[in-house]
C-alpha cells in the first residue's frame, strides 16, 4: 500500500491523529518524571562486623578474610575491597557490570544465605555481620535545624516532629535524620566507692539490668480469655533511676546515693553536622522512584515556609541541598537548547526549501517531538540531561526523511506533476531506502543498549529515545508530510526537468565531481592518506571519561593522620568552615564530621563514617565564584591545617570516582604493598600536572600495649574480663543497660571518675577493684606504647594500597593516570612476585566502559550489514557504502581538537552513532544512481547525475543535524558528543558527495564516454 496516496485520500484521519498528538503529547510532557541525572543500579552491597576490643589485625585475620572467602563464591562477583580496623570490619562488594539489573537483588540475597550458612565459622561474640544494599536513595532535599540557644536533644525532637510531617508528602519515599547526638544517661562513681562496696563494674550492671529491663510476667490462661501480665515500675525519669536499688555487703543502697547520675551526650560524639558554622540536626528526604522532582520541590517550599513560620523562637530552618532547583534549572537548560535547536532547524528549512516546503517541515517537527514524549510516558523514561539530550541529538536528523520526501514533491510537482502522483511517487521511491537508513542510524546506538558497563546504563535513554524520535519521523514523512504537501506545496513550474541544476553552483560542482570522476586514483589515494593522517591528531586530543560539573557544589575532603580523634577532626573542619563562611562567594556550607553529607545526588558517592575524616559542602553563588574557591581552599588548608590532607572538587556528570588520578598497589604482604606504594607515590609528586597525594592506607597507629600478669590475676580473684571491664569503665563508659523515654531508647553508661589520660602514667595508675580494695592497674600488668596498623586495606583478599592525587586544572585525569603509569615503567618492571601495580580511577572506569561498549559492535554491524544487504542487493554496492564510514574520523578528530573537547564516553558513542548517520546518507546517493540506472541513462551520467540531483537534500539534512547540535556545544556534558556528530558529519558529507561517486565507478569499472 503506498502510505501517501492513502493519506492524502483520508486526510481527515490524519487531521484527527494529528490533534489528539497534540493533547496526548502535552499531557505526556506534563506527567513525565523529571529529574537531573537518570536512574542507574549501584550494584554494590557494604557487608560489616564489629567485635569490640579486636585489633584491626585480629579482625582481618579472624572476620574480614573469613567473609571475604565466604562472598568469594557469591555469582556473578567482580571484586571485593574491604578496610578493618580496631573493633571493626567493612567490606565493599561489587557485581559484574554485565549483571542485568533486575539480577542484582536475588544475588544479595545468595550472599546473605551463603554468610548465614557460615556464621559458626566467625566469633561466637561478634555482632553482625550487617548487610547494606540501599545504595540508590538519593536525598535530594536537605535542610539543617539550627539554633544558638538549644541543646541537640531540643534540634532533635523539632526534626522529628518535621520528619513525621515530611513523610506524608506526595513522592516522598525516605525521611532520615542526620548529626544526631543520642543522649545518655552517665552513671559516675568513685573507684573507692565501688571497691568498699565490693562490686565489680560487671556486678553493678547486672543489678541495674535487673531494675530497668522488660521481662515477660506470664499469662493467665482462663477457660473464657487469655489475659496477659503487665509489670510497671520501670523507671521513666533520671529521679526514678536514682532510686534504683542496689545491694551490696549485706546493706541496700540507692543508686542516687552511691554514684552521680545525670543526661548527657556520647564523648567520643557521634558524627556531626554543622550549618554555616553552627550545630545542626539535618532532615534529608529522598523522592520515591519515578517521581517528579520539581512537584516534590514545589511542596516541599511551601511546607518550608509554612514550618519557618511556626518553629519556636530561637530556631532557624535552612534548606542544604535543594535538587528540586537544579533539576528544574538543568530541564530549562536542556528545553532551551531544543527550541533553540528547532528554531535552527525551522531556519535553515525555510531558507533552503522555500516558504512552502518550510512549513511543511515546521509542522512535521513538533509532531515528533509530541509523539516522542508519548512514547516516553508509556515507556517510563523520565525528562533527564540524557532523554533530553537524545531528543537534541536526534533533532536534526528527523527531518532528514521529510526533507527528502517533500524536496522530491516538489521537484516533480515543478515538473508538472498532480499532487497526489509526485507524493505518491516521493513515498514509492523514497520510503523503503529512508526506512532502512532510519534504522542503519538506529543500529548505531545499538552498542549503548547492548552494553552492560555503569556509564552505558547511566546513558541507556539514548537508543530508545532516538530510535524512537527518526522512526516517527519517517512516519510522519510518509504519513502527514505527504498531506501538508498536498495542501501548500504550489511551485513553479520549470521548462525541463534540469532547470535548477543549471545555476554556477551546480555548474561547478558538476566540474569539481567530474575531475574526481576523472582522476579517481588520485582522489581515493588523497582522502586515504587524508584518513591515516588524520589519526596523528589522537595523540593530542584530550581523553577523560566524564567531564566535570557545571554545578555549585565543591566537596571539600579533609583526612587526619590515621588515629585521630573526632574532636581534632571537628576542630579542622570548624576551623576551615570558619574561614570559608564570610567570603563574599559562598551561598552556604554544609559540615560533616566523622562521615560524609548524604548522597544529595545519585552521583555522589558517600564515604564510610571514619573518626579522622570530615567533609564540606561548599555552595558557591555561581561557577566563577565556584573555580575562585577552589584555588582558595587548597591555600587555606595549607596555611592553617598543614597536618590535613585535603582534596576539592566539584559533582561529576557521570559516574563518580574518588580521585581523578588512582593507581592501586597489590601484595601479598602489608610490608611490600607499603614499600612499593611508596615508590608509585615518589613518581606521582613527581609529576608537574598532579597537586597532592593521599594513601587510602598507610599510617600506624598509636596504641598503648596492656600485657596481663596472669599470676597476680588469678591470686587477686581476678580476671581479663574484669580488668577489661574496670578499663572501659574508667576511660571510655561501659554500658550497663537502657532507659526507655518516649520513642528513645537510651543507654545507661556507667563511668568510674572520669579523668585525662595523657600518658603511661596516668594508664599505669588506674585502680582495679578487688575484694581487698582497689590496686592500680600496674600491678597486674606491664603497660607501655607502641604502633599498630589502625586500618588494613584489602582487594580480593590481597593488601591493598590506593595511591590517590589531585591535578592541576586544564588537564584531565585519565591523560594524566597514563604519563604516571608509563614513568613507573622500570618500577613495574622490578616487582617481586605477586606484587602489582593497577590503574584505577576514571581511566580504569573509561577502559572497562570501552570494552563494554565494544563487545556489542559486532552486532551493530552485522545489523547494519544486513539491513544493507537487503536494500542494496549487491556485494560491490555493500562494500561502497561501508567504505565512505572511516571517513568521518577526519572531522571527528579535527573538531575535537579544534574545541578543545576530549575523546571520552559520550564521544566514544558519538563515533559509533556517527557510522550509521553517513551509512544513512550514502543509502540515499545510492538509491538514485540505481533509479537513473534503472531509467536507461548511461552509467557514468548515472552518477554524475546522481551526486548532482541528491545534493540538495543530502547537503541540506547534514546541515540541519550539524546546525541543530550547536545549542549543545555550551553544554559541558554534551560537548564533546555534539563536536564528534557535528564536525565528523561534516567531513564525512563531502566523502559521501564525492569520494562515494569515485568508489561506485571504480569498483564497477565505469569510464566516462569520450
Amino acid at each position: 500500500m503506498n502510505w501517501a496516496e492513502w493519506s492524502i485520500k483520508h486526510r481527515q484521519i490524519v487531521y484527527f491523529f494529528m490533534f489528539l498528538c497534540l493533547l496526548m503529547g502535552i499531557y505526556s510532557y506534563n506527567e513525565l518524571g523529571r529529574s537531573e541525572d537518570p536512574n542507574f543500579t549501584i550494584k554494590q552491597m557494604v557487608v560489616s562486623a564489629s567485635w569490640p576490643g579486636a585489633t584491626a589485625k585480629q579482625m582481618e585475620m579472624h572476620v574480614t578474610d573469613k567473609l571475604e572467602k565466604m562472598i568469594q563464591t557469591v555469582p556473578d562477583l567482580d571484586y571485593t575491597t574491604s578496610y578493618s580496623r580496631s573493633g571493626v570490619c567493612v567490606i565493599t562488594v561489587n557485581l559484574k557490570d554485565s549483571v542485568k539489573s533486575a539480577v542484582v537483588k536475588n544475588r544479595w540475597k545468595d550472599l546473605r544465605n551463603i554468610v548465614a550458612d557460615n556464621r559458626s565459622d566467625l566469633p561466637a561474640d561478634l555482632y553482625g555481620p550487617y548487610f547494606d544494599d540501599r545504595f540508590d536513595d538519593v536525598y535530594g532535599n536537605v535542610y539543617a535545624i539550627t539554633s544558638d540557644n538549644f541543646s541537640y536533644e531540643d534540634m532533635r525532637k523539632v526534626a522529628s516532629k518535621i520528619k513525621d510531617i515530611c513523610v506524608g508528602i506526595p513522592d516522598v519515599k525516605k525521611v532520615e535524620l542526620i548529626g544526631v547526638q543520642q543522649e545518655q544517661i552517665n552513671i559516675q562513681m568513685s573507684n573507692n566507692k565501688l571497691s568498699q562496696l565490693g562490686l565489680s563494674v560487671t556486678d553493678l550492671a547486672s543489678l541495674i539490668q535487673a531494675e530497668t529491663s522488660i521481662t515477660p510476667a506470664g499469662m493467665v490462661d482462663s477457660d473464657v480469655s487469655n489475659v496477659n501480665l503487665r509489670l510497671t515500675g520501670l523507671p521513666d525519669s533520671v529521679e526514678n533511676i536514682k532510686s534504683i536499688p542496689i545491694k551490696a555487703n549485706g546493706r541496700v543502697f540507692r543508686l542516687g546515693d552511691i554514684a552521680e547520675i545525670t543526661r548527657g551526650y556520647p564523648s567520643p560524639a557521634d558524627p556531626k553536622m554543622y550549618f554555616n558554622g553552627k550545630p545542626a540536626i539535618g532532615i534529608a528526604i529522598s523522592m520515591t522512584d519515578g517521581g517528579n522532582n520539581i512537584k516534590l520541590g514545589n511542596n516541599l517550599n511551601a511546607l518550608a515556609t509554612k514550618i519557618s513560620s511556626e518553629l519556636p523562637l530561637g530556631f532557624e530552618f535552612n534548606q542544604v541541598a535543594n535538587q528540586p532547583q537544579v533539576v528544574q534549572n538543568s530541564i530549562n537548560e536542556f528545553v532551551k537548547s531544543l527550541l533553540e535547536a528547532v528554531v535552527i532547524v525551522l531556519v535553515v528549512s525555510l531558507m533552503s526549501l522555500g516558504r512552502q516546503c518550510g512549513y511543511v517541515i515546521s509542522m512535521c517537527i513538533p509532531l515528533v517531538l509530541l509523539g516522542s514524549f508519548i512514547s516516553m510516558f508509556i515507556m517510563g523514561i523520565d525528562l533527564h540531561k540524557v532523554s533530553l539530550g537524545a531528543l537534541i541529538i536526534s533533532l536534526g536528523m528527523l527531518v532528514d526523511d521529510s526533507i527528502v520526501v517533500v524536496e522530491l514533491m516538489e521537484v516533480k510537482m515543478a515538473e508538472g506533476w498532480d499532487r497526489v502522483k509526485a507524493a505518491s511517487f516521493a513515498f514509492k521511491t523514497c520510503a523503503q531506502p529512508l526506512l532502512v537508513g532510519t534504522l542503519v542510524t538506529c543500529a548505531g546506538f545499538l552498542p549503548i543498549a547492548l552494553s552492560s558497563s555503569l556509564a552505558s546504563e547511566f546513558a541507556s535513554a539514548l537508543f530508545p529515545v532516538i530510535s524512537i524520535t527518526l522512526l516517527l519521523s519517517w512516519f510522519i514523512s510518509a504519513t502527514v508530510a505527504p498531506v501538508l504537501g498536498y495542501n501548500w506545496i504550489k511551485p513553479k513550474k520549470l521548462t525541463t526537468s534540469t532547470e535548477q541544476f543549471n545555476t554556477p553552483f551546480y555548474t561547478g560542482f558538476r566540474k569539481v565531481l567530474d575531475w574526481s570522476l576523472c582522476h579517481r586514483k588520485t582522489v581515493i589515494l588523497s582522502s586515504v592518506i587524508l584518513l591515516l593522517s588524520s589519526l596523528l591528531l589522537l595523540k593530542v586530543v584530550k581523553n577523560e571519561f566524564f567531564p566535570g560539573a557545571t554545578r555549585p557544589e565543591i566537596l571539600v575532603e579533609l583526612n587526619l593522620p590515621e588515629g585521630s580523634s573526632v574532636k581534632a577532626t571537628d576542630a579542622a573542619a570548624t576551623k576551615l568552615t570558619n574561614l570559608l563562611k564570610e567570603d563574599e562567594g559562598v551561598e552556604n556550607i554544609g559540615t560533616y564530621v566523622g562521615k560524609s553529607a548524604p548522597r544529595f545526588v545519585l552521583v555522589f558517592n558517600p564515604v564510610q563514617p571514619r573518626d579522622n575524616y570530615a567533609q564540606l559542602v561548599v555552595v558557591a553563588k555561581d561557577l566563577p565564584n565556584r573555580l575562585r574557591l577552589e584555588n582558595k581552599i587548597r591555600e587555606l588548608v595549607s596555611t592553617n591545617l598543614p597536618n590535613v590532607t585535603s582534596y576539592s572538587q566539584s559533582i561529576p556528570l557521570g559516574p563518580p570516582t574518588p580521585y581523578p588520578v588512582m593507581l592501586r598497589v597489590s601484595a601479598p604482604t602489608d610490608a611490600l604493598a607499603k614499600e612499593y606504594a611508596a615508590k608509585v607515590r615518589a613518581v606521582m609528586n613527581k609529576n608537574e600536572n598532579i597537586t597532592m597525594t593521599i594513601y587510602d592506607w598507610m599510617d600506624r597507629a598509636k596504641a598503648l600495649k596492656v600485657e596481663i600478669d596472669n599470676d597476680k590475676l588469678r591470686q587477686m580473684g581476678l580476671t581479663r574480663k574484669t580488668v577489661a571491664s574496670a578499663l572501659q569503665a574508667e576511660i571510655s563508659g561501659y554500658t550497663v543497660s537502657q532507659y526507655l523515654e518516649g520513642d528513645q531508647s537510651l543507654p545507661m553508661i556507667f563511668r568510674l571518675d572520669r579523668k585525662d589520660f595523657n600518658n603511661v602514667d596516668d594508664v599505669a595508675n588506674i585502680s582495679i577493684p578487688t575484694s581487698g580494695g582497689a590496686v592500680p592497674l600496674s600491678q597486674v600488668a606491664n603497660i607501655s606504647y607502641t604502633a599498630e596498623e589502625n586500618m588494613i586495606y584489602r582487594r580480593n583478599l590481597l593488601p591493598t594500597i590506593t595511591v590517590e592525587g589531585g591535578i592541576k586544572d586544564g588537564v584531565t585525569g585519565n591523560d594524566v593516570t597514563k604519563e604516571v603509569y608509563a614513568q613507573l615503567a622500570d618500577v613495574r618492571k622490578s616487582l617481586p612476585s605477586g606484587v602489582t601495580i593497577d590503574i584505577g580511577g576514571p581511566l580504569e572506569k573509561s577502559n572497562d566502559t570501552l570494552a563494554y561498549i565494544m563487545k556489542p559492535v559486532p552486532i551493530m554491524l552485522i545489523t547494519m550489514l544486513v539491513l544493507l544487504m537487503l536494500q542494496l542487493q549487491d556485494i560491490r554496492k555493500l562494500i561502497i557504502i561501508f567504505c565512505t564510514a572511516p571517513f568521518g574520523i577526519i572531522g571527528v578528530l579535527l573538531g575535537l581538537v579544534i574545541f578543545n573537547a576530549p575523546m571520552g564516553f559520550l564521544a566514544e558513542l558519538g563515533v559509533l552513532a556517527l557510522v550509521g548517520i553517513i551509512i544513512r546518507n550514502s543509502i540515499v546517493l545510492m538509491d538514485q544512481i540505481v533509479q537513473h540506472l534503472d531509467s536507461g541513462m548511461d552509467p557514468y551520467e548515472s552518477v554524475l547525475e546522481s551526486a548532482i540531483v541528491r545534493f540538495r537534500p543530502i547537503m541540506l539534512a547534514a546541515v540541519t543535524t550539524v546546525l541543530g547540535l550547536i545549542p549543545m556545544f555550551p553544554s559541558k556534558f554534551w560537548q564533546s558528543m555534539a563536536v564528534t556528530l557535528s564536525c565528523g558529519l561534516t567531513g564525512a558529507t563531502v566523502i559521501t558527495l564525492i569520494v562515494m561517486p569515485v568508489l561506485y565507478v571504480t569498483l564497477f569499472n565505469i569510464h566516462k564516454k569520450e
